[in-house]
């Protein structure tokens, strides 16, 4: 079941924004890490023809590389183009600066860079969303930027 979004101040006054709710959230992750995994085939089988077909090695330091500078332009490239990944999109959820505006390629770098601390230090840059008065994760506060409902979906 989907955690209800939960609202919480924007700016002084009366203002309030609409914030998924955790499970939400992960759902919308968990449906990005499918696709990722996907196009980190794709990417691996453009590359496999320059390494003659055969595996890449642990000495071929290259290609963990490659997947890494994939992986961000996946996310980077829709999180800067209308703020929507296809996961986003379908638990309709935005990635926008905190004043709601687009994000730029360097707060896109920086969010998933802390992203992968985030989740790397056994997920309490996610986890700390349930303690945070804004419901921000690390990732949010070091690249300035939030999950927001979809303003068309808040409205309904």
């Amino acid at each position: 079941m989907v955690e209800p979004a939960k609202n919480t101040p924007q700016k002084p006054g009366n203002v309030h924004i609409s914030r998924p709710g955790f499970l939400r959230r992960l759902a919308a992750t968990f449906y990005d890490l499918l696709l990722l995994i996907a196009v980190l085939f794709v990417a691996t089988a453009l590359l496999l023809p320059f390494n003659g077909g055969r595996a890449f090695t642990a000495q071929q330091f290259f290609f963990p590389l490659y997947l890494l500078l994939v992986s961000f332009l996946f996310y980077a490239w829709f999180w800067t183009h209308g703020g929507q990944t296809l996961g986003l999109r379908a638990w309709k959820i935005k990635v926008l600066t905190l004043d709601r505006e687009p994000i730029s390629w360097k707060q896109a770098l920086l969010r998933f860079v802390a992203a992968i601390v985030s989740w790397g230090f056994f997920g309490l840059g996610i986890l700390w969303i349930l303690i945070d008065k804004n419901q921000l994760s690390w990732h949010d506060h070091l690249s300035k930027t939030a999950l927001f409902l979809d303003a068309h979906d808040a409205q309904h």
